[in-house]
């Protein structure tokens, strides 16, 4: 499969998210999908667990692309999230794919902090 379907696979994902369309987030995936969560060492093993995950998560974030980069059957997306309680995440999601499909993601999640000042001096503020 190509860049491009990898790169549409991608794009539904974030669709199905926002629209909380769970049946179209699923149908992303490999039945033997893996996902992982490194920051709390978790690993959500095929589709009935990632299914259960999902359907059981208090509220589905929205998701604001800031870039997605797709080279061959990889897939990475930056990204902002917003969970509705008002809280700022940026989250960077790795994406493996086969066959047009998600075989394996890894996500990242982090909220913003203050640049130190004692760099101030080689940096650019990014808004």
């Amino acid at each position: 499969m190509g860049q491009q379907e990898n790169r549409q696979t991608v794009e539904r994902l974030v669709e199905a998210l926002n629209t909380r369309d769970l049946e179209l987030f699923d149908a992303q995936f490999h039945e033997d999908s893996v996902l992982e969560y490194p920051q709390s060492g978790e690993r959500v093993l095929g589709g009935d667990n990632r299914r259960a995950v999902y359907a059981a998560f208090p509220t589905l974030p929205h998701v604001s692309p800031r870039r997605l980069v797709v080279d061959g059957d990889l897939a990475v997306l930056e990204a902002t999230l917003d969970y509705g309680e008002g809280t700022d995440w940026r989250a960077v999601f790795v994406f493996e794919l086969r066959d047009g499909r998600i075989a394996r993601e890894t996500a990242y999640w982090a909220q913003p902090f203050d640049a130190a000042d004692w760099r101030v001096q080689w940096v650019e503020r990014m808004d």
